[in-house]
């Protein structure tokens, strides 16, 4: 079979710039988000146990050893799956302050859910998860086909909230979700300047 055989069979469109798993380094104003390295683990591994920051991400601390984390996690990495695209944020020297994705990846609605968390609090309240966030919303709606982004964040979490609507979310409606009270927010690509 050629290859527009299996551009047509896979909807391949000129935006697909990008292989899902070729490394990623992408350019925000103050951060750069990249693909997942192994070498980010350790770190993770920290804030998936931190209670604050899983308070804030509507989870539970994670209760298995760093060894079973991160062979876990590396098996993630090697074999991603096409629904789901991880990334790490990094300061421009650098360093790695959190992590950002999106997932529920919906090609037929075009759409996906985002979320982001830095958890380094010495890098909160400085604009990081904000530049990061335009940074990856950027990148979605130049190199993908999807349209439409959403996130949900706690109802009690206006810092986040806050900060999603200088990214240019919208907030929907209040929603109810796994017994808490969800934000619903989205954002829509502007096909106009397409």
């Amino acid at each position: 079979m050629n290859l527009m055989y299996w551009k047509k069979l896979l909807k391949w469109s000129p935006k697909s710039k990008l292989k899902q798993n070729q490394f990623k380094f992408i350019e925000g104003s103050i951060t750069n988000i990249r693909t997942k390295k192994v070498d980010d683990l350790e770190l993770d591994y920290i804030w998936r146990t931190d209670p604050l920051l899983c308070a804030l991400d509507a989870t539970v601390p994670i209760e298995i050893s760093i060894k079973h984390f991160i062979n876990q996690e590396t098996d993630d990495l090697k074999f991603p799956v096409p629904w789901s695209e991880k990334f790490a944020i990094e300061t421009k020297e650098g360093k790695h302050i959190g992590n950002c994705m999106y997932y529920d990846i919906d090609m037929i609605n075009q759409e996906a859910e985002v979320g982001i968390m830095i958890g380094d609090k010495n890098y909160w309240d400085k604009g990081y998860g904000c530049d990061a966030l335009n940074t990856l919303v950027d990148y979605i709606f130049e190199f993908t086909n999807i349209h439409r982004l959403y996130l949900h964040t706690l109802l009690t979490n206006k810092r986040a909230q806050n900060s999603f609507k200088k990214s240019g979310f919208k907030k929907v409606k209040e929603v109810r979700k796994e017994g808490m009270n969800f934000m619903f927010m989205e954002i829509k690509k502007n096909l106009e300047k397409t």
